[in-house]
């Protein structure tokens, strides 16, 4: 058994390579072999989103705090909001963040296989974000 007490993790800024605008990531757990499963809460300021992406197995989002938005390719902009789950299929071109004026936290889950869990894609234009003259 490990316990991970809540404060003992560093919290961590979103890079610029795979955020746009301001992301705090919180880890919450790791895979330890043979477990391929890791968590971190990730919260999105307003205007804050994630490049697209996609994960080899998938990933879960649950919602916990604010209004948030999450865009599969080829399907519309949709709002999350807290008590929300989102499943991604593995390989699902997606990508998530907050709302253009209501910052957001999800729990985001993913699996890693052959020790990649994302692979990071282009970022979400101003343009191609709603409300993005507001990012």
């Amino acid at each position: 058994m490990e316990i991970k007490r809540a404060g003992t993790q560093a919290s961590q800024q979103g890079s610029a390579a795979w955020f746009t605008g301001s992301v705090r990531i919180d880890p919450l757990f790791s895979a330890q072999e043979p477990a391929r499963a890791s968590g971190a809460a990730v919260t999105f300021e307003p205007g804050a989103r994630t490049a697209r992406h996609t994960h080899p197995l998938g990933q879960t989002l649950i919602v916990t705090a604010g209004l948030g938005l999450v865009q599969r390719e080829g399907g519309p902009v949709e709002e999350i909001r807290p008590g929300d789950v989102v499943w991604f299929a593995p390989g699902e071109k997606h990508w998530h963040g907050a709302a253009p004026q209501t910052a957001m936290t999800h729990i985001a889950i993913q699996e890693a296989q052959d020790g990649q869990a994302v692979e990071w894609l282009e970022h979400v234009t101003d343009e191609q974000y709603p409300g993005g003259e507001r990012a």
